[in-house]
């Protein structure tokens, strides 16, 4: 399937590992032009040189090594591609998930910490965009949050509350009159997905429970429905079609992608 997105210029934030790295690789491989951000120079710049190797039609990768829940970071990353951030047509949003565990051990800065970056951020990054993509008829802004914001998870409090925020703020504004100029904002929330975040979420509850990594492990795989974790590619086909031309019609939504875990209806 043509994404129809070829040529179009894509912010992909947190991308030197993980989800951010598999959302960057599907749209560089459907040759859409990304600038990779992420806080430190040697990975960002391994991740652009493989991207660049599965780049297609010509597509460019940019390395940007700034911290994007940062005013500097934002501006460096804005500027990267030459523009002031209104030459994006696509933004994908994503910083690290703030520190596991117990609310009564949580200060207010932490509090402060987690809201900067995990609503706030993305935040700051669709208003510096969001009217450029509208006066242009096309844009598509994918927030990574986490399936916590569904199905809350005890020891993440800290990324519940603030991703619970931008999960509101996105409702209100995805169905603003910018909707009807061709730009849409979803939310993808992630399950168990095989990264270094999963693997430090369950170190600390293995941490809890008194167990082994490997035992807990085995035991978070075994509670999905697919008996699997997901895998970065797999995030970031959904990534890649929610910022294609086909998913023109998807706005205002959380795309909720667990392998079947969340029991619910809706």
């Amino acid at each position: 399937m043509d994404l129809g997105i070829s040529g179009r210029w894509a912010l992909v934030s947190g991308a030197s590992k993980g989800l951010g790295f598999g959302c960057a690789h599907a749209l560089v491989a459907e040759g859409v032009n990304v600038v990779v951000v992420a806080r430190t120079a040697d990975a960002v710049e391994a991740a652009a040189q493989q991207l660049r190797s599965a780049a297609g039609q010509g597509a460019k990768v940019i390395a940007v090594a700034a911290d994007i829940t940062a005013q500097a970071g934002r501006d460096a990353a804005f500027s990267a591609a030459g523009g002031p951030g209104v030459d994006f047509d696509i933004v994908v949003t994503n910083a690290g998930g703030p520190p596991t565990g117990d609310f009564r051990n949580w200060d207010r800065d932490a509090w402060i910490k987690a809201v900067d970056a995990n609503m706030l951020t993305p935040i700051e990054m669709i208003k510096t965009t969001v009217d450029g993509m509208a006066a242009r008829g096309f844009g598509r802004i994918v927030n990574i949050t986490s399936s916590a914001v569904k199905a809350p998870i005890d020891i993440l409090g800290l990324s519940n509350g603030a991703r619970s925020g931008l999960t509101g703020f996105v409702a209100g504004l995805a169905r603003s009159p910018i909707a009807a100029k061709g730009v849409t904002i979803n939310n993808l929330l992630p399950g168990k997905f095989d990264t270094d975040r999963l693997a430090s979420t369950i170190n600390a509850a293995a941490q809890k429970a008194g167990k082994s990594q490997d035992e807990a492990r085995a035991a978070a795989a075994s509670q999905v429905p697919a008996k699997r974790f997901g895998t970065p590619e797999e995030f970031g086909a959904i990534c890649a079609f929610l910022c294609s031309v086909h998913g023109g019609y998807i706005t205002g939504q959380n795309i909720l992608a667990d392998g079947g875990l969340y029991p619910g209806t809706f």
